[in-house]
């Protein structure tokens, strides 16, 4: 038996991961995940691979927090906590690792907010207006995003992680390490994490993935970046785990860990619900 055990939600695209009991899914996937992003002057996306201290701001909406009243609640150390509305106004280009979308500037205010706690003039928060069109070598037509990085959903298995952190250690060892604590899924930021009779890695050979009510067509593993190297609570950034992926995980010039997925239809996942892969 498989079961999902974690739901995770980005209200603000590279803040603190939000943990969730449950999420309603839309065709861009889980409703209230990065539908807000930061851009610099130029439009395009900064993230925490630009700025770990992103990190360290918790953003909130109604899907986080039922009983808040406003669209987008942001919090962050020795700043007061500010909340608003979905902006209102004209449309205008930005990308997203330079894939294009039309989003709509918040309130300079906010964005003064943002740039007060990153220590950045030249940045400007977001919310999405229009989505942006998959790959088509990986899509339907219709299919779209908000300001994910690829695809709208993120899965990971609890038995991959725990073949990862065995070859961290191993890798540890062998060059005379301490090994450190073991790695959390945050790093990965995945929207579901799923356990039970599983093979580590089998998620790569999926197809389909039901998922309580919805199924989910598997797209492909998701390629590695930096980010994973970052501790998401102190923000210390080290080798691990891009390291260890390397060594056991690297084909077409990348390092993989999870898959991404394309909801075929809505509907409302739970903690605990089945999961039944098309293996």
């Amino acid at each position: 038996m498989i079961r999902l055990s974690a739901i995770h939600l980005h209200p603000v695209k590279s803040t603190a991961v939000r943990p969730v009991t449950h999420a309603d899914v839309e065709p861009w996937g889980l409703r209230g995940d990065r539908r807000w992003m930061v851009v610099d002057a130029d439009g395009e996306c900064v993230t925490a691979r630009e700025e770990r201290a992103l990190l360290a701001i918790t953003a909130d909406t109604p899907a986080t927090d039922r009983a808040l009243p406003a669209a987008l609640r942001l919090r962050a150390h020795d700043h007061e906590t500010i909340e608003l509305s979905v902006p209102e106004g004209e449309p205008r280009p930005v990308t997203v690792h330079r894939r294009s979308l039309e989003a709509v500037d918040a309130p300079a205010w906010a964005s003064a907010w943002m740039q007060s706690v990153l220590r950045r003039s030249d940045l400007t928060l977001v919310h999405v207006h229009r989505g942006r069109a998959l790959n088509p070598a990986h899509s339907s037509p219709g299919d779209a995003t908000a300001f994910a990085d690829a695809y709208p959903v993120t899965l990971a298995s609890a038995a991959s992680l725990e073949r990862l952190r065995s070859w961290v250690t191993e890798t540890a060892i062998e060059r005379g390490e301490e090994p450190g604590s073991p790695l959390a899924v945050e790093r990965f930021r995945p929207n579901l994490v799923v356990e039970g009779d599983l093979e580590p890695f089998e998620e790569d050979r999926w197809t389909r993935v039901k998922v309580g009510p919805v199924t989910f067509r598997v797209v492909k593993p998701v390629d590695r970046c930096v980010l994973t190297t970052v501790d998401p609570v102190t923000l210390d950034r080290g080798p691990e785990p891009i390291r260890s992926l390397a060594r056991h995980r690297t084909w077409d010039g990348a390092t993989w860990f999870a898959v991404q997925l394309v909801p075929d239809v809505a509907g409302t996942i739970r903690l605990g619900d089945d999961v039944q892969p098309d293996r």
